[in-house]
């Protein structure tokens, strides 16, 4: 009896001391990858680590404003559905002459910044950056997976314009970005890519930065720390990624302005929050003369605030609330 005592209690020591070394060592490898990163950020110097470029760099300076138009050119107009034109192999819809809108999925390309506003005027601009080939990538392949949820694809995509390092993803967008990328792609996912920064190298940064692109900043480091945890829901991520309130908007860029397209057609955007875009396009009849093909592709398209401090829209081909019963009238195919 007095030997099992002993042995009972030398297995409880035994016990308690493996529970203090897994105490101990147990987030030693997370530790290690902060150490590490926090490391890396002060061999480069914190001025360097903050000239990284952004995974996405589209900024309204990017918008070429020559040949727009105020709101109420060609208001009057008729506007017939854009997804009844015949797709286009490669992605997106063959233009004929005249006037054409389609409500669409959209994505939020910038962390950190306010929802659309009702008086927030939105003009064209190109997906452009490091990561510009990954996000028009996932924007065509999800018009090939519809079972993708669009939440999961807009995570993915905060993911990527935070810069996470992909060994850091886990979970459903870990997932998400397997299904939608090459497995060539995800490796470029490491590129330009950033471990979740320890507070002191927060701080320190942060002292350096402006407070709009601090905002930025700060959210995306608390989206990578998201990821990284494995741990949040859809609203945890979204809370990093928009700011409550309203950017003040721009009286000399006005909602409902129209930006000449570099193909030459007329462009608009109407938002509704950031997952849903109102796209307007005019095509003029000389546009098609001599038989020109002309495509609209949104993939590689951006509806870009004139307020920095506002999101940027990434577009899509995937229409909401389609009604296919629908007849197109236009002279590429009259009645």
């Amino acid at each position: 009896m007095k030997n099992a005592k002993s042995f009972g209690l030398a297995l409880l020591f035994t016990i308690a001391g493996l529970n203090n070394v897994n105490a101990q060592f147990g987030g030693l490898k997370d530790k290690l990858l902060k150490i590490g990163t926090a490391q890396g950020a002060k061999a480069l110097g914190v001025d360097q680590f903050l000239k990284q470029p952004a995974a996405i760099t589209t900024s309204f300076e990017d918008v070429n404003r020559e040949g727009e138009m105020m709101p109420d050119f060609k208001s009057k107009e008729k506007f017939q559905p854009l997804y009844l034109l015949p797709k286009n192999p490669e992605g997106g819809y063959v233009l004929c002459e005249g006037y054409y809108e389609m409500t669409n999925k959209s994505y939020c390309l910038k962390a950190g910044t306010f929802a659309p506003s009702k008086g927030d005027g939105y003009m064209f601009a190109p997906v452009l950056g490091p990561k510009e080939e990954i996000v028009v990538s996932i924007l065509k392949s999800a018009e090939k997976h519809p079972e993708v949820e669009q939440h999961d694809i807009q995570v993915l995509l905060w993911t990527i314009i935070a810069r996470t390092k992909f060994a850091d993803y886990s979970g459903q967008v870990k997932l998400t970005a397997i299904k939608l990328l090459t497995p060539k792609q995800l490796t470029q996912l490491e590129g330009g890519a950033l471990g979740v920064l320890p507070v002191d190298v927060m701080e320190k940064a942060k002292d350096k930065l402006p407070a709009a692109v601090k905002a930025v900043f700060e959210a995306e480091n608390n989206i990578r720390q998201l990821v990284a945890s494995g741990n949040y829901t859809y609203a945890d991520m979204e809370k990093y990624a928009i700011i409550a309130g309203m950017a003040p908007p721009r009286s000399d860029v006005p909602s409902g302005i129209w930006t000449k397209h570099p193909d030459g057609y007329y462009i608009r955007y109407f938002p509704s929050g950031y997952s849903i875009t109102k796209v307007q396009i005019y095509v003029p009849k000389e546009l098609l003369a001599n038989g020109n093909k002309l495509i609209y592709d949104a993939a590689g398209d951006i509806a870009c605030p004139a307020n920095t401090g506002s999101q940027r829209l990434a577009q899509t081909n995937e229409p909401l609330e389609a009604n296919y019963s629908l007849k197109l009238t236009t002279v590429c195919n009259p009645k």
